[in-house]
């Protein structure tokens, strides 16, 4: 018998993509996909079922579809795209809440598989060189995106603990990048200039976004559980990143930088959190030992590389003909 799944987040492209995926997938039977607006776009086999995770209703969902296994993916990092901070902060939290709820009185529940990020461990200059998943963050957050996946991961852990029968698997994910990512982190690099914290050059991790929906899969069709930091091996500088693109960069003084943040984000060109400026400015690094040896999963693409995938997504046709040229010429 395969699986069937449910799957939170699917009007947004990762969720929906995933859940495509994952219907295609010859171990699972089954999967639906949940969300207040249907997705748009392919959504190949899987069934679409218009719910607010908010509402005691998902219980209803998770019995009527027989659901053995959750995939939450609804945790939202961009306060612009949920309407305002407020309503971000009553998606993920209170959502998550009511859906935990709604797993808490499903006997048939067995798996539960949290979309987390490693935002949790905030980033600082009395960082680890590596975040060990048993590590915690120098200081804890106070408010946005990150208090709310600190609040989210408690309220996992106290599921966890409630029904010691159902397998819960957390994945810390590094940020998701790839070609059809849209995220903060992403529009920062797609600025016409890229500005820079003066005097810091951090380290990054990536997850492609291929690898992200592999690690999802992965967790749904096997029975490791726990918590796992998830990223393409290796890091790189942000430096680096900028040479990579091509475009000019501007070193400000992270104050400058913050404030840019904030007139960008009045003009809903980019989402610049105070999280984001924080690891533009110190960086953060996992260590996806456990991933390997415990969860049995390997990315397929390195950091570098799910860069280099998005980076050429970024380019002008006309500036890879030139390069293609180039390349003939030294043939």
């Amino acid at each position: 018998m395969g699986r069937v799944v449910l799957v939170t987040g699917v009007s947004r492209d990762l969720g929906r993509r995933f859940a495509r995926e994952a219907a295609a997938d010859p171990a699972i039977d089954r999967v639906i996909g949940v969300d207040v607006v249907p997705p748009h776009g392919d959504i190949g086999e899987m069934s679409f079922v218009r719910a607010d995770i908010r509402n005691p209703v998902i219980a209803k969902v998770i019995a009527k579809e027989d659901v053995d296994t959750v995939v939450h993916m609804s945790v939202i990092a961009t306060p612009g795209s949920a309407g305002g901070r407020g309503t971000m902060k009553e998606l993920n939290v209170i959502g998550t809440m009511q859906l935990l709820a709604a797993c808490q009185r499903a006997p048939g529940l067995e798996h539960l598989v949290v979309k987390s990020t490693g935002t949790v461990y905030g980033a600082s200059s009395r960082d680890p060189a590596m975040f060990t998943e048993d590590m915690h963050p120098k200081k804890l957050p106070r408010s946005g995106y990150a208090k709310d996946v600190y609040e989210i991961e408690g309220y996992v852990r106290g599921f966890a603990r409630r029904r010691p029968d159902v397998r819960v698997t957390m994945l810390r994910c590094a940020n998701v990048i790839g070609p059809h990512v849209s995220s903060p982190m992403t529009s920062y690099f797609k600025l016409p200039v890229i500005p820079r914290v003066l005097g810091f050059d951090p380290r990054l991790q990536f997850l492609h976004q291929d690898d992200l929906f592999g690690v999802l899969k992965h967790s749904v069709t096997h029975e490791q559980q726990g918590t796992f930091n998830v990223a393409g091996d290796g890091v790189m500088l942000l430096s680096q990143a900028v040479r990579m693109l091509g475009k000019p960069s501007l070193p400000l003084p992270s104050p400058a930088v913050g404030g840019l943040g904030q007139a960008l984000r009045s003009t809903r060109m980019l989402d610049f959190s105070p999280e984001q400026l924080a690891v533009l400015t110190f960086g953060r690094g996992m260590d996806t030992t456990r991933m390997r040896s415990e969860l049995g999963f390997e990315p397929t693409y390195t950091t570098l590389e799910a860069f280099t995938d998005f980076a050429h997504g970024l380019r002008p046709p006309e500036t890879e003909d030139a390069d293609e040229a180039e390349v003939a010429a030294r043939g």
